[in-house]
Parts: C-alpha cells; sequence; structure tokens
C-alpha cells in the first residue's frame, strides 16, 4: 500500500475510537455523571419493567449500555406523543416502543446512560395493555431550554 492510504486508513481508524470512546465516556461511563440525591429507589432483588421509546429500542444500544441487548416486546403508551427526544402527554396520543425487563444493575445503567437527575426524570406510567412501567422523560426546565433552541 502507498502511505496516504495508509495515513489515510489510520487516521479514519483513530477517528473511529475516538468517536467510540467519546459516546462511551458521554453516555455509558459513570465518570462525569453527577446525579441529584432525590433519585427513585431501586431494590436490588427486584426486576423492573422499562418503556423505551427512543434509542433504547434498538438492542445493539442496550447492549452497549447495559451489557446485553435483552428482549424488546412491543408496547404503547397512551397519553403521550414522542416529540424529538421525549414525550409529550396529549390526550389520545399513543406513543410506540417497548418494554424490557431489567434487574437493578441494568436499571442504574439506564439512569445512567438518561443521566437520571441531570437530563432525564424516571416516572412510573401505565401502559395501554394496564401494566406499569418506568419510562424516562426529560426535565422541565431541559424541555424549556430544548424548545428554545430549535427554530421554527
Amino acid at each position: 500500500m502507498k502511505k496516504p492510504i495508509l495515513y489515510t486508513l489510520a487516521a479514519i481508524a483513530t477517528l473511529i475510537v475516538l468517536g467510540i470512546g467519546y459516546l462511551w465516556l458521554t453516555f455509558a461511563s459513570p465518570y462525569g455523571y453527577n446525579p441529584t440525591g432525590d433519585l427513585p429507589d431501586i431494590d436490588e432483588d427486584a426486576t423492573y419493567s422499562v418503556f423505551v421509546y427512543g434509542t433504547l429500542t434498538e438492542p445493539w444500544v442496550r447492549w452497549l449500555v447495559m451489557g446485553r441487548a435483552g428482549d424488546g416486546e412491543p408496547a404503547k403508551l397512551p397519553g403521550f406523543r414522542k416529540e424529538e427526544l421525549d414525550i409529550k402527554p396529549v390526550e389520545g396520543a399513543v406513543t410506540e416502543g417497548q418494554v424490557i425487563t431489567v434487574n437493578a444493575e441494568e436499571l442504574r445503567a439506564l439512569d445512567r446512560y438518561e443521566r437520571l437527575g441531570v437530563r432525564y426524570e424516571r416516572v412510573q406510567l401505565t401502559l395501554q395493555d394496564g401494566d406499569p412501567a418506568w419510562v424516562y422523560r426529560l426535565m422541565e426546565p431541559l424541555v424549556q431550554e430544548f424548545s428554545e433552541e430549535m427554530p421554527d
């Protein structure tokens, strides 16, 4: 191979490694995540149902975040409409997503990924089938900031 091709491949490989490192540091690592003290308790012996409607519907994202993809079961959340990175209460609306079942360690990994207490809050809502599930929603100050940044 010629040197320019090797330099190009090395540059691409470096960018990929840096990109993966950035994504891990930003969304999956415990570093830089300082949650508030007022978070929902997690029982070590329990399992949790979590309704996901965005990136976490992708098995590969769940694998990166939790260490396993798990099985996502199709589910619907009535009374909410998906808007950008959040769900908003809207009468008659339904948000389609998936329900995943996680243990305490995996729930903490999801909390870290969603930056619970910093970016998102975790609330318990009732799915269309009547089952309760945890759902991540943007925290109110972030909803206002995000709306102000979006062009009309």
